[in-house]
């Protein structure tokens, strides 16, 4: 029997402790503390595929091409996942081999450059939501709208940003390599950040198209396609809370799907942090997966064991 697989998605905002430690090492480290504890559910018997999440990274790439725009090209939207995805696998990949090393461990890892099909008639092109890169005054932020097509709005009283459509992923090009390297024992990292947002031309090419997809939609198909025993999602917190921020906050142990929907319908659940990965996990069980898992990067030992985070199961 195969061993049981876990899907691993690693925010990327958990690459970054604080506003003072956002350094290229920094997030080595960083990365290196959360592949600590996955060498350890390896060595436990799981297989494992790992995907990440990119948006601090993409907006430090965006800023760069921004400052540097006078001598060089600016990078595309499209080209900007790719670098986060070579890069921040690059760090994954590397801190996972000393670890395992260092465990007695010999799995081989494989960081795999990830497409994934969206729609180009998605509604979301039509209403760019997703805010990405530095904060601008509004003037700035007006003069990019006008001279290079972007769409661009306030958030949240803290400046101007821009702002890019986040579409529903459908296909993720790559899945039967992802499968083979899992089929030969190969520890897989994939997805990263939501996958390279990619449209189907009448022909059957494929082209980059100016988007983000969501981190967590993204590792919820993959981890459905690869047929996953568990889906983990990391985050900022130990578990998912009700009345988050507040004196009478509540902490989940364990809730079903149709918990996890009344309570997403009740307003518990913001809509740029928790509501989506209530909303993939949502759709991970309801299509025959079997659990889900919300967490801290270093709770994954303890939350696997059912002694800490969230476990959302499909219920009756």
């Amino acid at each position: 029997m195969k061993k049981p697989l876990l899907v691993i998605a690693v925010g990327g905002n958990s690459l970054i402790a604080d506003s003072t430690h956002m350094s290229v090492l920094d997030q080595y480290q960083a990365a290196g503390q959360t592949s600590h504890h996955i060498a350890h559910l390896l060595a436990a018997g799981y297989r494992v595929v790992v995907t990440h999440g990119n948006g601090p990274q993409v907006g430090f790439i965006l800023l760069r091409s921004e400052l540097a725009k006078s001598v060089l090209h600016q990078v595309p939207l499209e080209s900007c996942v790719a670098d986060t995805q070579g890069a921040i696998g690059y760090q994954i990949e590397q801190t996972l081999q000393n670890e395992l090393r260092q465990q007695g461990l010999n799995t081989s890892i494989a960081a795999v450059v990830t497409q994934v099909v969206v729609d180009p008639n998605d509604p979301a092109f039509q209403n760019p939501s997703k805010p990405i890169g530095p904060f601008y005054g509004e003037a700035e932020a007006r003069m990019h709208e006008q001279e290079d097509g972007w769409a661009v709005k306030e958030d949240a009283g803290r400046g101007w940003r821009r702002v890019v459509p986040s579409p529903k992923p459908l296909e993720i090009v790559e899945q039967k390599a992802i499968r083979t390297l899992l089929d030969n024992d190969i520890l897989v990292i994939a997805v990263g950040g939501g996958g390279i947002p990619v449209v189907r031309k009448p022909n059957g090419d494929l082209e980059g198209c100016p988007a983000v997809i969501d981190k967590d939609a993204a590792s919820c198909l993959l981890a459905k396609e690869l047929q996953a025993d568990t889906f983990i999602i990391s985050t900022a917190v130990d578990k998912v809370m009700l009345n988050f921020g507040k004196p009478d906050q509540v902490a989940l142990d364990e809730i079903t799907v149709e918990d996890a929907r009344r309570y997403m319908e009740e307003g518990h659940f913001a809509a740029g942090s928790m509501r989506p990965k209530i909303e993939a996990a949502i759709e991970f069980l309801e299509q025959g997966g079997r659990q889900v898992i919300i967490t801290q990067p270093h709770l994954l030992e303890e939350a696997i064991a059912g002694r800490n985070g969230t476990r959302i199961l499909a219920g009756s």
